[in-house]
């Protein structure tokens, strides 16, 4: 059964599973519960959040399309963090047992106006979860961004183990002191990282729990950002490209071509 109401969110659920989602609250998942047990990291700004219409930091704020500068609001100085609609209301377009999609106006102080889409799906079997974005112009083409930020609970039960990452990458944005991309790219390193990595084939990052569940996050984007320097959580972001990618890696949304993004996130249980 789906449930609307402002307080208790948009909840759908398959076989074992049931997941929260809050429009009023930028349209993030605010909970994912797999046999009883939260994969989320719980409160305000956690869960799981979209980043749109750009992903991670700019660099100070500031962007180009074509001849014309922009400014964004400086919301992690010296940069701007993270885009707009994680802090906005979103519509409910559709909802069923399974399934919603929800809708984020574009407005200020992004300077172009359009739309962000997102679809959210449940397996039937329970087993896993399909996630979308869409970003769309309504008049002018402007570079964008999207992407996922879900915070995954270090730990699943008490006295339980860590949660362990396993990926192979292609490559490592090297980090500056500024937290951004410096340009170059190097061999991935270990460990703990706020860092971007690539992978040509797309992404593929599994963490897992030991004696407890498997998460696998897909998504055929090759762009993905691990964070886990904090103790309560570890954040698989799969986005369309690397921080401060409206200057360094532009993809421009037309009013033909949209930006579409997409990522699954597979699970089983391992007691």
């Amino acid at each position: 059964m789906t449930t609307h109401d402002t307080e208790r969110g948009i909840r759908l659920s398959a076989a074992d599973t049931e997941l929260v989602l809050l429009p009023d609250q930028g349209g993030r998942i605010a909970s994912l519960r797999v046999a009883g047990t939260e994969l989320l990291r719980q409160g305000e700004g956690f869960g799981s959040f979209v980043m749109a219409p750009w992903c991670g930091r700019t660099a100070a704020g500031r962007f180009r399309n074509g001849g014309i500068s922009h400014q964004l609001p400086v919301d992690a100085a010296p940069h701007a963090i993270h885009g707009t609609v994680r802090h906005r209301r979103w519509r409910t377009a559709r909802a069923d047992a399974r399934s919603a999609a929800l809708v984020c106006d574009l407005t200020d102080p992004w300077p172009y106006p359009g739309r962000v889409t997102q679809t959210v799906e449940l397996a039937e079997d329970g087993t896993g979860l399909t996630l979308t974005l869409g970003v769309e112009t309504h008049s002018s083409s402007f570079p964008a961004q999207a992407g996922w930020h879900p915070w995954f609970r270090r730990t699943l039960s008490p006295g339980g183990r860590g949660a362990a990452l396993a990926f192979t990458a292609d490559w490592q944005e090297e980090r500056g002191e500024d937290h951004l991309p410096t340009g170059r790219r190097i061999t991935p390193v270990p460990g703990p990282w706020d860092d971007c990595f690539g992978m040509s084939d797309g992404v593929a990052v599994t963490l897992t729990w030991p004696d407890e569940l498997e998460v696998t996050v897909n998504s055929r984007s090759p762009w993905v950002v691990i964070y886990d320097e904090m103790a309560e959580a570890v954040c698989v972001e799969p986005q369309s490209g690397p921080p401060n990618g409206l200057n360094t890696h532009p993809r421009m949304v037309t009013p033909l071509e949209p930006l579409e993004i997409s990522t699954t996130w597979t699970w089983r249980g391992l007691s």
